[in-house]
């Protein structure tokens, strides 16, 4: 919902809230990815995380975190889940024991090649400037917010 919206903020629908719409938009990924996904084994969520692992080898769980937006409580069994498949190792730190890396195993980077020819991008029905221009909008949105959280 817009807030200079004055006609509809006195009684906005669920169409009308930005944040609902991410929120939809963000499941239906997750529902398109899921066939392509799903006979490989992976959830969404792990998909990405094989991709975040990906762009930097032996990364700390706390980073991986970050750039997931993810609590550990939630990383961590997924990360196990993960290593039990053989798609990556988690080991401790020799310099500093309370951090445990992450990296992936020779499986992990075929598995990350196999992904990477799963493509989105016909299925949204946007063209290459669009689709780039609203993938810049959404993080500029995240930034944002995030931003506001510590005003």
């Amino acid at each position: 919902m817009r807030p200079t919206d004055k006609a509809a903020s006195s009684n906005p629908k669920l169409s009308d809230f930005l944040c609902f719409a991410v929120y939809s938009a963000n499941l239906a990924f997750g529902k398109t990815y899921k066939p392509n996904l799903e006979p490989l084994g992976l959830t969404y969520t792990q998909f990405i995380t094989v991709v975040a692992v990906s762009e930097e080898d032996n990364q700390t769980v706390g980073s991986l975190g970050e750039k997931l937006f993810l609590e550990s409580n939630t990383l961590t069994p997924m990360l196990k889940k993960l290593e039990a498949m053989g798609y990556l190792e988690r080991q401790r730190d020799s310099e500093d024991e309370r951090q445990v890396r992450v990296r992936l195993t020779k499986e992990g980077r075929r598995l990350r090649e196999r992904l990477q020819k799963i493509s989105l991008a016909d299925a949204t029905g946007l063209g290459p400037d669009e689709f780039d221009e609203i993938q810049k909008a959404v993080v500029t949105l995240r930034s944002n917010l995030i931003e506001s959280q510590s005003d």
